[in-house]
Order: structure tokens, then sequence, then C-alpha cells
């Protein structure tokens, strides 16, 4: 026997938000109360997805990472429209240059990120010699991480931070060459010389000092695919909120 959930009430029966009065559309998870139907509770068996689904964590994680985006208007929808797409076709092309041809190290956004790996070289130095080596990519990555947690805790905007997300998986493969250079030492550096005219460059250290120079082709690769997922990630991150968006105007 179905339970209807037509009758009045102030929660919504999926997620507990508040109802509108007269409202017929959940504003946070969507529903439409009318059409609600409560899973039937089968005596006798524990449902372990249905534990996992209801978990603490995991509608936490609903609530901050998809439920707290309840933008309306269709001006910010094309807006976010047209950033995604510019970001899944750029992104496109990240993901199928090969990391040996440094394109990352070439695009605009490297001259993004350096002024980042820069500064990380100076806020890790108190921290020893090896980590100030290693504050450089650290910072890079760091700052647009910095972004993502501010657009989803002070400004709750889950797609800002699904851009940020696609931000540091850029930055991640722009560090990538950087880590497959680390025996070679060809790439050029920011004094307009390479590391065999220097005393090594950041990953050349690094390794060195970790006894991992000879990993440095599979250390690259591993960063570069972590990239790849990432980016990924904020694909699927984005595509879901837009087509949330869409929903509700609709």
């Amino acid at each position: 026997m179905m339970i209807s959930t037509e009758r009045a009430t102030s929660h919504c029966p999926n997620c507990q938000a508040e109802r509108q009065d007269g409202g017929e559309e959940c504003l946070r998870c969507g529903i439409i109360f009318a059409k609600y139907r409560p899973l039937p509770v089968r005596t006798g068996v524990v449902s372990t997805a249905g534990s996992f689904a209801n978990s603490k964590w995991v509608v936490t994680a609903k609530h901050w990472l998809i439920e707290s985006d309840t933008a309306t208007d269709s001006l910010t929808l094309i807006g976010r429209a047209t950033v995604f797409l510019l970001l899944v076709w750029w992104g496109r092309t990240f993901i199928l240059t090969p990391l040996e041809t440094n394109y990352t190290g070439e695009s605009v956004l490297h001259l993004i990120n350096l002024p980042f790996h820069e500064a990380g070289h100076l806020i890790f130095m108190p921290f020893g010699r090896f980590m100030m080596f290693l504050g450089g990519s650290a910072g890079q990555v760091l700052m647009p991480l910095i972004c993502l947690g501010t657009f989803l805790i002070k400004t709750r905007d889950p797609f800002g931070a699904s851009v940020c997300l696609w931000w540091m998986a850029e930055s991640i493969m722009d560090v990538a060459p950087y880590i497959n250079d680390a025996r070679d030492m060809d790439l050029m550096l920011l004094g307009g010389v390479t590391g065999k005219e220097t005393d090594g460059h950041d990953w050349n250290n690094i390794l060195a000092m970790l006894g991992w120079l000879e990993y440095d082709h599979r250390l690259a690769h591993l960063a570069y695919n972590v990239g790849i997922v990432l980016m990924l990630a904020s694909f699927a991150w984005g595509g879901w909120l837009l087509l949330r968006h869409y929903r509700r105007l609709a």
C-alpha cells in the first residue's frame, strides 16, 4: 500500500528541508511532493546501499556539494553554461595532449599558476630546505583548493567550487612536466636557464633528497593522471549542477 505524501506538511519528506506554503517542489533536493513515495521497508532485510546513502557523511556531502546551490535565474544559468562549455573544450585539450609535449607548461594558465608557485617557496621556507623546494608546487595546487573551499563554505556556490576543482586539476597537470624533467633538467626555468645551468631545480632536488630520482617519469605520469581524473570529476560535478539549475527553471 502506498503512503500519500500530498498531505500538508511543513518539511520535505525526503531531505527534511522547510517547505514553503503552497510549494509543490522542494527547493533543496528538487523532488515533487505529489509524486514522492517513500521506499517500502523490507522486514528483516538491512539495505547496505540505503544505509550508506542515508549516512551522516553522505547527506552532509550532498548538501554542501549539490543541494546548497539554489540559483534559479536564467542569466546565471547562461553564464554558468558558457563557462562550463569553455572548460570542457579547453580541458579536453589538456586531457588528450601527451605529458611530454609540456602543453600545460606553455599555456596561459601556467603564467597564472606561476605567482602562487613562487609564493609557495617563500611560505614554506621556514619549514626547511625540503619543504622550500616542495612548497612551490604545493603553493600552486593549494591556491585553487583554498578557492574551492571558499566557494563551498563562504559563498555557498558549488558551481564555482567545481570550476576551482578544474583549476586544481590543471595545476597538478602543470606540475607533471616539471617532475618528468627531474633527471634531464632541460626545461627552461624562470631565470631563463635550465636546471643543468644551475644547481638543479625543485623536482630534481626533491626526488634526489628522497632517493626517488629514477622514478621521475612514473611519478610525473601519476600526477598527470590524477589531474585528468579530477578534471573529469569537475565536468561531472559542474554538469550535474547545471542540469539541476535547468530543472529548477523548468
